[in-house]
């Protein structure tokens, strides 16, 4: 053991190693200032309006001297008719988005990955990948003019077929989940591909070789190696997704609420929009939102905690 007459001489000299590393290399430090500062300011500070949520904030007494209420506003919030409705659409929606985004985003990947023609592979990677950056307003314009049975051209090819009311895609609470998800795949799987080619990219050609040798058709290849490769990568994503599984995309889901389908449109953000800004209940709906990240928090250290156990793959 150390005696105590020594610990002091031995952080001491610590301190003085540390220190002379930071004279040595003291233009990375600087380096770190920037991004260092930046997340202060903008992710650490704010955190100090969190406290909302527990008072009964009004403008003119501000944050600090706004009556305490404690857990009153989260009560509210789970004791409320909306509750459980909006929960149910927000889950609904979120799950059907990873469980239909992520395999498609992965099949594609492998697809792209088995085609050798380098100029064919290139063009399929542009026309999956360009439609990423439209726009989400100009998304719901795009679905608006499609999907529209009076003046659309779904609508226009059911008047052709001399079906006197086209249904209604937009209008339909049952189809909203569908429409949302469905053109969310066709926006976003080809970005979402990439990363998964990226991990494809680190596999080792010896095993390709190796499983020609043994006879392995590509199926067997891509059962057998392509996808024990993209394992780690599909944890990481998939842990990521649930932890913002109640953090559906505010903006699409707006834009495309109608009266006709707001009893399945109506999510947690688009609630929180409604009640904390538009209703001007500020501490409810900051209330609702920190619900919300405590919620997925929770979720990202279970999920976190089972893949580590079963796959050995975990985010941290």
């Amino acid at each position: 053991m150390v005696e105590a007459s020594e610990r002091p001489q031995r952080y001491h000299r610590k301190g003085r190693t540390l220190g002379r590393k930071i004279a040595m290399n003291w233009q990375l430090y600087v380096l770190l200032v920037i991004p260092t500062s930046f997340l202060v300011l903008f992710n650490y500070l704010p955190m100090l309006g969190a406290q909302i949520a527990f008072r009964n904030f009004n403008p003119i007494d501000g944050i600090w001297h706004s009556p305490w209420v404690g857990f009153d506003q989260f009560n509210q919030f789970l004791n409320s008719p909306y509750f459980w409705p909006i929960l149910k659409n927000t889950l609904r929606i979120s799950l059907y988005s990873l469980g239909v985004g992520i395999p498609c985003a992965i099949i594609l990947a492998i697809a792209i990955n088995e085609v050798k023609h380098v100029r064919f592979k290139k063009l399929v990677q542009l026309a999956t990948y360009a439609p990423y950056f439209i726009s989400t307003v100009v998304m719901v314009g795009i679905l608006q003019i499609i999907l529209n049975p009076s003046t659309g051209l779904f609508g226009q090819f059911g008047h052709a077929l001399d079906i006197k009311n086209p249904y209604d895609m937009l209008g339909s609470p049952g189809a909203f989940p569908s429409v949302y998800v469905w053109s969310g795949v066709w926006q976003e799987t080809g970005y979402a591909a990439v990363i998964y080619l990226a991990a494809l990219s680190g596999v080792n050609p010896e095993l390709y070789e190796a499983a020609k040798i043994d006879g392995a058709t590509r199926i067997r290849k891509i059962y057998h190696i392509d996808l024990p490769s993209l394992i780690p990568t599909f944890t990481v994503l998939l842990i990521l997704g649930v932890g913002g599984v109640l953090s559906v995309g505010f903006e699409k889901v707006f834009l495309m609420q109608n009266m006709l389908n707001i009893s399945s449109s109506e999510i947690i953000s688009t609630y929180v929009y409604k009640v904390g800004l538009i209703d001007t209940n500020y501490s409810f709906g900051v209330a609702v939102g920190l619900f919300n990240s405590v919620v997925g928090l929770i979720l990202i250290l279970i999920v976190n905690t089972v893949a580590r156990k079963i796959s050995n793959a975990s985010l941290f």
